[in-house]
């Protein structure tokens, strides 16, 4: 197993964090019965507090420092990805388009995301239907996805981009 630096709670399973000192570089779900892990420190607080506001407003905008590490394409989607409205899910076709590429690479720069949530990939689907989610098609990870998308659903018309600040994209 990875060594988070903290296994939180989350509605639908578990979220284990990892940080390279203040940054946070991963956030993988883990299932629902994975022990919980919480650590005191700073940027744990931080990172629980911006989690609790978005579960309770789907269009919280993350407020904290993060580091994402990919190829230039994988960079390239999961900044795309960031300027997709919550509520408002987009195809791979539509999103690859926008990018002058296939629909195939989205979905795999998509699965690779570090930072689910945050960048938020679950608003990708396919043309006829909900399509993959963490590199599955089926099972666990695309029932975190549906219900990420219902409760993105219920958010506010103004719900805007994701756009999270302090982000440093290498």
């Amino acid at each position: 197993m990875i060594p988070y630096d903290a296994i939180l709670a989350a509605p639908m399973c578990r979220l284990g964090a990892c940080f390279t000192g203040d940054l946070l570089t991963r956030l993988d779900f883990l299932p629902s019965d994975t022990p919980l892990a919480p650590r005191a420190d700073t940027r744990i607080r931080q990172l629980e507090t911006e989690l609790a506001a978005y579960w309770h407003d789907p269009g919280h905008a993350f407020d904290l420092p993060y580091m994402l590490r990919g190829t230039p394409f994988q960079l390239r989607v999961w900044q795309a990805l960031l300027t997709i409205p919550c509520g408002t899910p987009t195809t791979y076709g539509a999103l690859a388009k926008r990018l002058a590429t296939a629909p195939r690479a989205v979905g795999q720069a998509c699965g690779s995301n570090p930072l689910p949530i945050l960048i938020p990939c679950h608003r990708v689907v396919a043309s006829n239907g909900l399509g993959g989610f963490m590199h599955a098609a089926a099972g666990a990870p695309l029932d975190v996805k549906t219900r990420l998308l219902e409760h993105e659903r219920s958010a506010p018309a103004t719900c805007k981009p994701s756009c999270p600040t302090h982000r440093t994209i290498r």
